[in-house]
């Protein structure tokens, strides 16, 4: 396995990860697991193609160089989300709504097979030309995909002859077109494509870096869905930031008045010794001193500002308020290394987006100052895209729940199928 150095944004970090920079693929067929796991709207047309464009460096690659690529993916859960008659919506879950877009993007046609493993797939990628791209129908069409199974990605692994995982998305899933596939493949003929190791290489800036101060930004609804990863960077982080729906249960464990805010009852312990631990290890942990209340969840709410632990009952915290913005945001430009997942309140309503944005922009200047800054998470992706910042950030992660877990301290089961 070679180091290879990756730049991002200027920084460098050393990696022992074998990506396709270091294969020639000259008259190989590559089979390539991508996340084209997009948003349609009900015409059926691609509202975001980011993960499509994430992949076209790999794809492009490997075309360079003389190879053909066979590409997989999921769209949606297919199995879990069925027709009112009990049947799989196969025409809402088809890749073969992506074909177009990706087409575009790559400048040349791109193949479609109607199944994944079925024989017409196979004589398509068995007979394609260097140069040429084919895409695989839906894995999820298959219950085997999700179970992991076997034989089924023995079947899959045999569309090409190189395998390559360029989906960060699902590295955190052992299903078997992420993990088991690999298994078919020899050392040398099984890579990260150039997505994957851009994702985990900064991941490693934030975790491993001596840049300090570090602040970890974290929001969103639940404690419980951050608990992992707030206890794991206590060990790394100099300041950790709680914002969102999550910020009330931690208010209210402190014995604060918190109206008709989102709070986990069972979590009010948890919220306490997570306090203690912060201040035990010398780590700040800082909470929005005010909040944006309105008097129902409703776009065309009453709202006001209030301290975040005195909110009237019948009233509830959808944004942080303008003090937590600026104590915040005093923080955050005093910071090396930054890390972002979650927003501050409920954004998608204009009337408490202003905290998100604030905290964007926040991200965004101390970027251009000279910090690192990545930002992951499907709601602060999507914030920093809706106020154009994602541009002015250091990296957007493009894996989610992935990328939760690799900052939770567990091994991905994507990237143990390669690296060993």
């Amino acid at each position: 396995m070679q180091v290879l150095k990756f730049s991002i944004n200027g920084y460098f970090c050393a990696m022992s990860l074998k990506t396709v920079e270091q294969f020639n693929f000259a008259g190989k067929r590559a089979l390539i697991r991508v996340d084209f796991n997009v948003p349609l709207d009900k015409q059926f047309n691609i509202t975001d193609d980011s993960r499509i464009q994430g992949a076209l460096p790999t794809i492009n690659k490997i075309l360079k160089d003389g190879g053909s690529v066979v590409l997989m993916s999921h769209l949606g859960r297919p199995l879990k989300k069925l027709k009112d008659d009990g049947s799989v919506d196969y025409n809402k879950h088809s890749l073969r709504h992506v074909v177009k877009r990706t087409s575009e993007l790559l400048g040349k046609e791109v193949k479609f097979a109607d199944d994944c493993i079925g024989a017409g797939a196979f004589q398509m990628s068995l007979s394609l030309k260097a140069g040429e791209v084919l895409l695989l129908e839906n894995l999820r069409f298959y219950k085997e995909e999700e179970k992991g199974d076997a034989a089924f990605a023995e079947k899959l692994s045999k569309h090409g002859n190189v395998y390559v995982n360029d989906a960060f998305g699902t590295a955190h899933r052992a299903h078997a077109s992420t993990t088991i596939v690999a298994n078919y493949y020899s050392e040398a003929n099984k890579m990260f494509g150039y997505l994957m190791a851009n994702e985990v290489a900064s991941a490693e800036k934030v975790l491993k870096s001596n840049d300090k101060p570090f602040t970890a930004i974290l929001g969103g609804a639940k404690v419980s869905d951050k608990i992992l990863i707030i206890e794991n960077l206590l060990n790394k982080a100099n300041n950790i930031i709680i914002g969102g729906g999550m910020a009330y249960t931690f208010f209210k464990a402190l014995g604060g008045k918190i109206g008709n805010s989102l709070v986990e009852e069972d979590k009010l312990g948890l919220a306490l010794e997570l306090i203690e631990k912060a201040q035990e290890k010398g780590v700040q942990l800082l909470l929005p001193i005010d909040s944006i209340i309105a008097d129902k969840f409703d776009a065309a709410a009453n709202t006001h500002s209030s301290d975040s632990n005195n909110i009237p009952d019948g009233w509830m915290g959808l944004d942080i308020g303008n003090s937590a913005i600026y104590d915040f945001t005093q923080v955050i430009m005093s910071s090396k290394i930054i890390l972002w997942n979650g927003p501050m309140g409920v954004f998608e309503m204009d009337k408490f987006q202003q905290g998100t944005k604030a905290i964007a922009e926040a991200v965004a200047n101390v970027t251009k100052n000279g910090a690192f800054s990545l930002v992951g998470g499907g709601d602060s992706v999507a914030a920093v895209h809706k106020f154009n910042l994602a541009d002015k950030v250091s990296y957007v992660s493009t894996g989610g729940g992935a990328m939760l877990e690799y900052f939770e301290g567990k091994e991905l089961p994507g990237i143990k199928a390669i690296t060993g």
